[in-house]
């Protein structure tokens, strides 16, 4: 996931536009990373460590003797840089000549040594008495993200820790390291994919909802009764993660899958009780408390079969064994664990929830809507009914 190639599963990018400054201060976060308990096999693809002789010029020495910084990149250019100098022409071909320095000459910084320089006066000079040489440490390779140098830090977790506990860790060493803010920093690879899903995972379920209501509003032609049946959800998810903490699971996004899968299968059961209580009342004309009463009696048996033939599915997933087992597992034990709160609760909280939702209804109805229907049962002569009504 993330199409990165690394030493390890996860990345960590650092980039700043000043290359000195990014690299003093990543080899730092580097060195915290691999003391954090989190974080295993920590590396980077920061290539620094490469040695370069750099030629420091006696600029005041050399002017003295009238040799300019441009006479000496000559030189060394014709020494080392393969300079062609002439072309030697034949009756069928031609012959480029390369002027060089014998490469049994170049195989040391000692080399520079044996060259000399012709100053202003005729005479040939040493170039060691105008310049030295220091050797220093350089870049063998400069990465970059974007337009930016960037160094990118590889890790692994350790047992038992979830990537959100290693990208918390992360965030809390860089500033801790107290980094400018020149430097940012950005997750890569697939812990940026694990980031992007996060982000949106509260829109994911908060739409699945939205969804359910408007079905259920359309279906039942009320805005109170779809609360019910989704009132039935927070203790399906509250079950799912309960069991995923009791098994040792993390909260993955396999694991939020079958979280939202258990909006579709926990609702059912409320579908069931209320639809067949809103069907006693308009067709029987009982009042909810007896509507509702006997949809638990009548429906209990449907709702039983539903849910342990769900159960029964779903435990080969959460107990299996072999090959991407450890990608199944968080599935089958959210929506076994779901299933089985949500089945010990909404048996008795769904029943309360309708009759609660049912006297709101009524309370937060507008009185002339009351009155108008009352004066309809009066002009159709029904008085006893608009009497008891008043």
């Amino acid at each position: 996931m993330g199409g990165r190639m690394s030493d390890a599963q996860y990345q960590y990018t650092l980039s700043d536009e000043n290359l000195d400054e990014l690299n003093t201060l990543a080899p730092q976060l580097l060195a915290k990373m691999r003391t954090m308990k989190e974080l295993r096999d920590v590396s980077t693809d920061q290539q620094n460590l490469g040695l370069s002789a750099q030629l420091v010029i006696d600029r005041d020495t050399a002017s003295r003797l009238g040799i300019t910084p441009a006479s000496l990149d000559q030189v060394l250019y014709d020494a080392f840089g393969q300079r062609q100098v002439s072309t030697m022409y034949t009756g069928l071909n031609q012959y480029f000549v390369v002027m060089e320095v014998d490469p049994k000459y170049q195989l040391s910084p000692d080399a520079l040594n044996g060259i000399y320089i012709k100053s202003s006066t005729g005479s040939m000079v040493p170039l060691s008495d105008v310049a030295h040489y220091e050797q220093k440490r350089t870049f063998l390779q400069v990465n970059h993200q974007g337009q930016y140098p960037a160094v990118t830090l590889s890790f692994n977790l350790a047992p038992s820790v979830a990537l959100g506990d290693a990208v918390t860790a992360i965030e809390g060493a860089k500033r801790e390291l107290n980094m400018p803010p020149s430097i940012s920093g950005t997750f890569q690879g697939t812990a940026q994919a694990y980031q992007d899903a996060l982000k949106n995972e509260w829109l994911l379920v908060i739409s699945a909802l939205v969804a359910v209501y408007i079905v259920l509003g359309i279906l039942y032609e009320s805005y109170i009764h779809p609360l019910t049946i989704l009132s039935t959800i927070p203790p399906a998810g509250v079950g799912a993660l309960l069991a995923l903490m009791a098994m040792g699971k993390d909260l993955s996004i396999i694991a939020i899958i079958g979280v939202i899968l258990l909006i579709g299968i926990v609702k059912k059961n409320a579908i069931m009780m209320i639809d067949f209580a809103l069907q006693c009342e308009r067709e029987q004309g009982l009042p909810p408390i007896e509507a509702i009463y006997k949809s638990c009696l009548l429906r209990f048996r449907p709702i039983m079969m539903t849910t342990f033939a769900a159960l029964f599915g779903a435990f080969p997933l959460a107990f299996g064994t072999g090959v991407g087992a450890e990608l199944r597992q968080p599935l089958g034990i959210s929506i076994v664990g779901g299933l089985l709160v949500s089945q010990l609760l909404t048996l008795f909280t769904t029943p309360v929830v309708y009759l609660m939702f049912d006297r709101l209804q009524w309370m937060v109805m507008k009185p002339s809507r009351i009155g108008s229907e009352l004066e309809g049962l009066r002009e159709a002569g029904d008085s006893t009914v608009a009497e008891a009504g008043d």
